[in-house]
Parts: C-alpha cells; structure tokens; sequence
C-alpha cells in the first residue's frame, strides 16, 4: 500500500512538472510570436504550480511574467514579478534573467514616468498621477524625485493620507531634493539649456553644439517636506503633531524663515496670537526687510490695549520697505482715528458748548492727520469703504471740491 501510494505521489508530481514546463513552453513560444494574450493564459495556469518549481524554473517564470506584463502595460503586476525575478536570483545565486529583464524594466520606467508626467501637466489627472509616479518610485528606488511627485499629485487629488504617508517616505529616507543641473549655451541661438545629464551636456559640447558649460547645484527641498508634513498634519486634524514636528525640525534649522512662518500660520488657527507675536519678532530679525512681517506685527500690536502706538511704529515700516502697501496706509489711519473713541466719551451729554467745540477741534485735527493715510491707501487699494469715509472726512473738513469729487467717484462705483 505505502509502494502505491509513493507511486501516486510521484506520478502527481511528474504530472505537475510536465505541466509546469509545458506552460512555460507555450509562454515563451507565444511571446516569441509577440501573441501576448495566450502568454498571459499559460502564466496564469502555471501561476498554482510557482511552489513547486526549482529556483531555474522559477526565475525563467518572472522573467516571461515580466515581458508579458510590460507588453500588456500592466507596469505593477511587472514590477512585482521583477521583484520575484530578482529575489529567485539571489537566492540561488544564478544571475541570468534579472540581466536580460533590466533592459525591459529600463524601458517600462521610463515609459511610466512618461505617462505620469502627462496625467499631471495635460490631463490634471492627478490620482493616476499620483500612481504612476509612485510605481516609477516602486521600480526604481533611485527616483526619489518620482515619490516626491507622487505625493504632491495625492496632494492636488485631496487625497491627503496618501500625500501624508508619502512624505514621511521621504522624510525617513532623509530626501533632500538637492541635485546637479548641467547647463550650456546652444551656439546657434546663445540660449542656454538644461542639458540632463553631465555625460549628454559633455558630449553636446564636444560636437560643438553647445559652449560655455556650467554646473548648479540646486537647494535643499527639506525644509519644503517637512512644512508639507506639517500642514498635511494640521490639515488631518493633527495640529498638536504638525507643530511639533515642525518645532523639532526648527531646533536644527533655526534660520530658516519657511519653517518659522509655517509654525506661526498654525498659532493663528488656534488663536494664540501671543505665540503668533513671539514668531513674528523672530522672523524680522531673520528678515528685516520683509514689509509683510512688519504689518504683521502692526496687526498683532493694533489688537493689544496701550499698543496702538507700537503698531502705528510697525505699520509705518512696512510702508518704508514697500510705499505702495495699501493695507499698511489704511491700518496707520484706523489706529489714528481710533484716538476720536476717547473724545467722544467726553462729549457725551456735555452742556459746556465751548468745551464742545474745543473736543471738535480736537477730532478734526485727528482727522487731519490720519486723512493721508486714507488717501494714500485708497490711491493703493480702492474700495467703495474708502471712497464713502473719505468724502465724509472732506465734508467735515470743509473741503468741498474734494468731497464733491469723491461723490462723483462714488456715483461712478454704483
């Protein structure tokens, strides 16, 4: 009994061999007669039997998987038998499939990275995107620049888990962006060209195409990653986690002013101006000549009791670094106007007429001088607000050409 049962084993396993070698066999007859459709049929048939293949059977397996599926443009099932093919390989220590399939897989990446080039620019298609360069990515580790494209693609396509997990990928991997960009001049027209790589911009040059070859060497995108990490953080409900990262990446880079400004955006949407006020200190020392800091800080210190001064002082220095800033004009008039609120408490039910007119003197002075801030920024930023009060300030100044002129504009502006 046991004979006729070893006898039976055996006979299953000759059987299954001869029909794994038979499969693979119309396999690699079909792609030979580029029939791609009976290839994929006896791979899927031999597919049950991969288990118990030798590592030689196994290996020649992926590797018909590989071209089959690169044929048929379904670049992620090739990817992974590529992954098999290569793992087969080391294992048995043989080396031949993984040789012959590079050129193939060379081939299909850059076909992907093609095609996710275009779902991005032509199409906006940006969950297909988001695969293709995530698959360029899956096939080539090298091209950290794909991952990065993938997670901004999953970013346009409000897929922002995705976009989250995927620059963690490259903040683990410590990615920073920084590459080598090889430039030359075309001799026939003086443009310059990036040229891709130091090996074609040196062979352009060569043949004479090309002259005055330069290197430059791009930035960091590190900053820019953790800043995109935090926001998808803060955006996924997580602001405690965004700031923190953000805090621990800034402990190593205190002076970079993207960071700082990312950290201080998120104090405004949890309403703590006073840490919002402790980064915009920050950031004008980092830098002074930035007039957006600086009405920063004016709006900051408008807000706080016995600081309107102050705040005048910031907003006039945002108007010092940039003259045509018409927020900064208009915020500078407020403030001076705001002085009228003490006055008028004064004014309330007094019987004293000549104390009366002596406190209406005293505002039209204020509107005196805040009237060419208010000028200045409707001349800067017009709206129907600042057209409406500065007819009314030229109606209480007396200044009736002006004020005609400015209904007139009013009029204009329905």
């Amino acid at each position: 009994m046991r004979k006729q049962v070893l006898a039976l084993f055996v006979g299953l396993l000759t059987t299954g061999l001869f029909a794994q070698k038979n499969e693979i066999k119309t396999a690699e007859r079909a792609i030979k007669k580029l029939d791609y459709k009976t290839a994929a049929t006896a791979l899927k048939t031999a597919e049950g039997l991969v288990s118990n293949m030798d590592a030689k059977m196994k290996a020649k397996f992926y590797y018909l998987q590989v071209q089959t599926f690169n044929a048929t443009q379904k670049y992620e099932d090739a990817a992974t038998a590529f992954d098999n093919l290569k793992e087969t390989e080391k294992k048995s220590g043989r080396k031949k499939y993984v040789a012959t399939a590079q050129p193939i897989v060379d081939k299909m990446i850059d076909n992907v990275r093609n095609r996710a080039v275009n779902l991005f620019t032509k199409d906006k298609d940006y969950v297909n995107a988001a695969k293709d360069f995530l698959l360029a990515y899956t096939l080539d580790k090298r091209d950290t620049a794909a991952l990065q494209n993938s997670a901004l693609s999953a970013y346009n396509a409000q897929d922002y888990e995705g976009s989250l997990k995927r620059y963690m990928q490259l903040k683990d991997l410590n990615y920073t962006g920084i590459r080598t960009i090889y430039y030359a001049k075309e001799k026939e027209t003086g443009v310059e060209r990036n040229l891709g790589s130091k090996t074609q911009r040196d062979n352009m040059v060569r043949l004479g195409q090309f002259k005055e070859p330069r290197d430059e060497v791009s930035g960091s995108k590190r900053g820019d990653i953790i800043k995109n990490i935090a926001l998808l953080l803060n955006r996924t409900g997580k602001t405690d986690e965004a700031i923190k990262m953000i805090q621990e990446v800034r402990a190593q880079n205190p002076n970079d002013l993207s960071l700082l400004l990312t950290e201080a955006d998120f104090y405004i949407k949890l309403n703590k101006m006073d840490k919002f006020g402790e980064m915009m200190e920050k950031a004008v020392k980092l830098d002074p000549n930035n007039p957006i800091l600086f009405y920063n800080l004016g709006i900051i210190n408008s807000d706080k009791k016995g600081k309107e001064e102050e705040a005048i002082k910031y907003f006039k220095k945002a108007i010092e670094l940039k003259p045509d800033y018409g927020d900064a004009y208009i915020s500078v008039y407020r403030l001076i106007v705001s002085k009228e609120e003490a006055i008028n408490k004064q004014m309330e039910g007094l019987t004293d007429f000549d104390k009366y007119d002596e406190l209406e003197a005293k505002k039209k002075l204020i509107y005196k001088e805040a009237l060419p801030y208010l000028e200045k920024g409707d001349q800067y930023r017009r709206t129907v607000d600042t057209v409406k009060i500065l007819k009314s300030l030229y109606e209480i100044l007396e200044m009736e050409d002006k004020a005609k002129e400015y209904g007139d504009i009013l009029k204009k502006m329905g």
